[in-house]
C-alpha cells in the first residue's frame, strides 16, 4: 500500500503602456533585495516564452554532477581545478564542464554577496555560454550591483530586456530598471502574469482593494497556490456574467485539482462543450451525491459525444445510479461499444441480477467476465472477493485456488497486493511451499512499493525485520543523491537542473509549463522534484503524488513509465534532516528508518505544521508529552517547530514506546498513534500471534492506515536506500522477467 503523503487528519487588464525607457534605480540595494526576494516567491504560473521550443540539446551528463549538491565552500576547491586546468587538448566535454564551474563559482559568489570576486567568472562566460546567457547577464547586473557600479548594472539589465523579452528573468530585470514602481508593476503584470513577482503584486494590490476582475482572474488562471478557492468562489458569484468559457474551465479545473467536486461541476457546465468537461460536470455532480443532476450530465455526455472514451466510463457510472432495467441496458451499450468499459460492466451486470435474485443471468455475466476479461481487474477483484468469502468459513483450499488465475497473472491491479500476500499465506498453511515463495516473490515484482512487499519479504526470509525484530537493526544505508534529467523542459532547464540552480530551474519550468490548471504528468512530475529540491517537501511530495488522481489513458501511461525511475520513488521518500535523524537514531540505538518513516507519515517533512489536537512539527509531538520528554533527557530550552529540537524528542518518545512494548515496533508504532490505553485493550481483545490479523482487526481506521503507511514507509525506504535490499529486489525482478 502507498499511501498519500498528507495526513488524512489533518481576458488581460486594461493597462496603460510605459511611455520611456526605464532608468536605474538610485537605492543602493534595491537589486540585492529584488533578487533575493525572487528567490523565496514560490508562487506558480505561467508566462510565455520561447524558450519551450528551444531546439537545442538537452545537456549531457557532467562530471559535476558529484558536485551538484554539495555546499558552496566544499565545492570551490573541485571547481577551481576545473577551470585551472590547461585548455587545449581538453574534449569539448571537459569544455563545457569548465564553463559550468565558471558558473558555479560565480553564484556561489554572489550568494555571498562577493559580486566583485564574481564579475572575473561572468566575463568568460558571456560568449562560451550561450545556453545560459539571460542568467549570465542577470548575475552579472547583481555582481555590479555588489561592487557598487549601477550604471554598469543598469547596461546588463538594458541588454537582458531588450534581447530576451520573454524570459522570466527579464520579469525581475524589469522591477530593478523601473523608475516608476507602478509603472513596473503594471508591465509585468501584462507581459508576465504568472511570474513569482507579479503573482506577489496581485496579491498586495488586493489587499488594498479587493474589487478588481481582472485581478483575481488573473490569480485564478494562473496560480495554483492552496488559497485560491476563495478568490474563485467570488469570481464565480460576483463576475459570472465577464468569465468566458475558458475562464470557467480554468477555474473548475482548480476546483478539481483542490477535490471540490461540486463547484467544479458547476463550474464545467459553463466552460466549452468537450467530452472531458462534460464528464467532469457529470462526475463532480455524481460524487456530490447529487444524483438527478448527474443522470442529466451524463446523458448529455452521451447524445453530444457518444463515440467518446468518456461515453464509455459514463454508461458505467449512469448505470450506478440507475434502476435495474434501465441500468442492465446502460450496461450493454458500454459492453457492446467500449470493450475497455466492458470487464466492469460485466462485473456490474452480475450484481443488479443478483440483487433481483436473477441468478442465471448473474452466474452467465460473472462466466463472460472470468472467461473473455480474465485479466481485468473487475475480473480479480470478484475471484478476490470469492476467495476471501471461501477463506472466512474454513475453506483455504479453495480460496487458494479460486486465486490462482491472479497469481498467474502478470497485470498490475490496485486491488492485488494484499490479495497475493493472503494467497502466498494460505499457500504456506496448505504446505504448499514452492506456490507460497512464488506469490511472495510476485507481490514484490509487481508491486516493490507496496506495504505487503514488506510482508512478502519477510516471508520470504529477507534481512528486513518483522514486527518485533526493527528497532536494533541498523541498515547499511546509500544516501547519495544521483542525476537523471527531468522528464520535460527546454536545454536551459535541464542545464540549470543539472548545475544545481533549482530555484533558476524551477522559474524557468513556470515560463513552460503549457497551461498552469492543466499540467500535464511531466510537468507536475516536473515542478514536484524541483519543489523538493527547494526544500518544500510537503507541496513537492504532494504534487507527484496527486499523479495516482490522473485518469486518461495517456496520462495512466505516462505516470507508469515515471513509476519505472528511481527518481520517482525518491522523491516520493526523500530522506531530508538526514544528519539529525542519523544521530539521534543512534543515540537511541533505533533503527533510523523507523524514525524517518514515522517522520514521513506524521508531517511530511513539515517542520511548523500543527494537528487538530495540538500536535506539532515534523513527528508530531503534543506540547504536554514534549515537556515530559524533555525533563527526562534534560532539556531546557527547546521548540517543537526546530527540526533539530523536535527530532530528538520525537526519537526519544518513539524508543520509550519500543520499551514499553518490549521493543515490539507493532505496538510501539500504533501506541505513538493511538495510545497506550487503546492498545492495551486492543491486546485483550484480539489474538497477537498472527501479526497480519491484528493489524487487520485494529478498530480505529486512522490507526490502522496509520500502521501500514509507517511500515510501508520503513520498507521503501529501506529498498531504496539499503544497497542488499535494492539489489535483492532487482534481482528478483530480472530474475522473474
Amino acid at each position: 500500500m502507498l499511501e498519500s503523503p498528507v495526513r488524512p487528519k489533518q481576458p488581460q487588464p486594461e493597462l496603460q503602456p510605459r511611455k520611456k525607457q526605464p532608468t536605474f534605480t538610485r537605492h543602493p540595494k534595491l537589486i540585492t533585495v529584488v533578487f533575493l526576494c525572487s528567490l523565496s516567491l514560490f508562487a506558480v504560473g505561467i508566462c510565455h516564452s520561447y524558450f519551450k521550443k528551444s531546439q537545442q540539446p538537452t545537456p549531457t551528463a557532467s562530471s559535476l554532477v558529484s558536485l551538484r549538491s554539495l555546499t558552496p565552500a566544499a565545492r570551490q576547491s573541485p571547481l577551481m581545478a576545473l577551470i585551472n586546468q590547461p585548455e587545449r587538448g581538453l574534449s569539448s566535454q571537459q569544455l563545457l564542464d569548465r564553463q559550468r564551474a565558471y558558473y558555479l563559482l560565480a553564484a556561489d559568489l554572489i550568494q555571498r554577496g562577493k559580486g566583485r570576486e564574481a564579475l572575473s567568472y561572468l566575463q568568460e562566460l558571456k560568449e562560451n555560454y550561450p545556453l545560459l546567457r539571460p542568467q549570465i547577464l542577470f548575475k552579472t547586473a547583481i555582481a555590479y550591483q555588489q561592487d557598487n557600479q549601477p550604471q554598469a548594472a543598469q547596461k546588463n539589465l538594458n541588454y537582458l530586456v531588450q534581447n530576451y523579452p520573454h524570459h522570466p528573468l527579464s520579469a525581475d530585470a524589469l522591477l530593478l530598471l523601473a523608475e516608476q514602481k507602478t509603472l513596473s508593476e503594471d508591465r509585468l503584470i501584462r507581459q508576465f502574469p504568472a511570474h513569482p513577482l507579479t503573482q506577489n503584486i496581485l496579491r498586495q494590490r488586493l489587499k488594498q482593494n479587493p474589487n478588481q476582475y481582472q485581478l483575481l482572474l488573473l490569480l485564478a488562471k494562473y496560480s495554483r497556490g492552496q488559497d485560491l478557492n476563495p478568490i474563485r468562489d467570488r469570481l464565480v458569484l460576483e463576475y459570472p456574467a465577464q468569465l468566458t468559457p475558458d475562464d470557467w474551465e480554468a477555474i473548475a479545473d482548480g476546483y478539481w485539482r483542490s477535490e471540490e467536486h461540486r463547484k467544479a461541476a458547476d463550474a464545467y457546465i459553463f466552460a466549452s462543450s468537450i467530452p472531458r468537461n462534460l464528464y467532469r460536470a457529470a462526475r463532480g455532480f455524481h460524487r456530490n451525491g447529487n444524483l438527478d443532476t448527474a443522470r442529466g450530465a451524463y446523458q448529455r455526455l452521451l447524445r453530444e459525444y457518444h463515440d467518446s472514451q468518456e461515453a464509455g466510463q459514463a454508461l458505467i457510472h449512469l448505470a450506478s445510479i440507475s434502476s435495474g432495467d434501465e441500468a442492465v441496458v446502460y450496461l450493454q451499450k458500454a459492453i457492446a461499444k467500449f470493450p475497455e468499459a466492458a470487464p466492469e460492466a460485466y462485473r456490474s451486470k452480475a450484481m443488479i441480477h443478483e440483487r433481483f435474485s436473477k441468478y442465471d443471468a448473474a452466474n452467465d455475466s460473472r462466466q463472460k467476465l472470468l472467461s473473455k476479461y480474465s485479466d481485468s481487474s473487475s475480473a480479480g477483484e470478484y475471484r478476490w472477493q470469492k476467495a476471501q468469502e471461501l477463506a472466512a468459513n474454513g475453506n483455504q483450499q479453495d480460496a487458494w485456488q479460486w486465486m490462482q488465475p491472479v497469481v498467474k497473472s502478470n497485470q498490475e491491479q490496485e486491488f492485488a497486493a494484499k490479495a497475493l500476500y493472503s494467497t502466498g499465506k494460505w499457500a504456506k498453511e496448505l504446505n504448499h511451499p514452492k506456490a507460497a515463495t512464488t506469490t511472495f516473490q510476485k507481490v514484490i515484482k509487481l508491486y516493490p512499493q507496496s506495504y505487503w512487499a514488506w510482508r512478502s519479504a519477510v516471508m520470504l526470509g529477507w534481512n528486513v525485520g518483522d514486527f518485533s525484530q526493527l528497532r536494533p537493526l541498523s541498515p547499511t544505508l546509500n544516501l547519495a543523491k544521483t542525476y537523471s534529467p527531468l522528464p520535460m523542459g527546454s536545454a536551459a532547464l535541464q542545464e540549470l537542473y543539472l548545475l544545481g540552480q533549482h530555484h533558476d530551474a524551477w522559474l524557468m519550468l513556470q515560463s513552460e509549463i503549457e497551461r498552469p490548471q492543466q499540467t500535464s504528468v511531466n510537468e507536475q512530475f516536473t515542478e514536484g522534484v524541483l519543489l523538493l529540491e527547494l526544500g518544500q517537501y510537503s507541496q513537492g511530495m504532494q504534487q507527484i503524488w496527486d499523479l495516482t488522481k490522473r485518469e486518461t489513458p495517456q496520462e495512466l501511461e505516462a505516470w507508469r513509465i515515471l513509476r519505472q525511475s528511481k527518481t520517482y520513488w525518491q522523491a516520493l521518500f526523500p530522506f531530508p534532516y538526514e544528519t539529525q535523524i542519523l544521530e539521534n537514531a543512534k543515540q537511541q540505538q533505533i533503527n533510523p528508518l523507523l524514525v524517518i518513516s514515522v517522520m514521513r507519515k506524521e508531517s511530511t517533512f513539515n517542520p511548523t505544521i500543527d494537528s487538530a489536537v495540538g500536535a506539532v512539527g515534523l513527528m508530531q509531538v503534543v506540547p504536554p508529552t514534549a515537556e515530559w520528554v524533555a525533563a527526562q533527557i534534560g532539556i531546557a530550552d527547546y521548540s517543537l517547530t526546530n527540526p533539530e529540537d523536535n527530532i530528538k524528542i520525537g526519537t526519544w518518545y518513539l524508543k520509550h514506546n519500543h520499551q514499553r512494548y518490549q521493543d515490539d515496533s507493532l505496538l510501539a508504532v500504533a501506541s505513538y498513534n493511538a495510545g497506550t490505553g487503546n492498545v492495551s485493550a486492543w491486546l485483550q481483545q484480539y489474538d497477537i500471534r498472527d501479526r497480519d490479523r491484528f493489524v487487520e482487526q485494529i478498530p480505529f481506521p486512522e490507526t490502522k492506515d496509520y500502521v501500514e503507511g509507517v511500515f510501508g514507509n520503513y520498507w521503501n525506504y529501506l529498498r531504496l536506500y539499503n544497497p542488499e535490499i535494492r539489489q535483492q529486489v532487482a534481482d528478483l525482478h530480472q530474475k522473474t522477467g
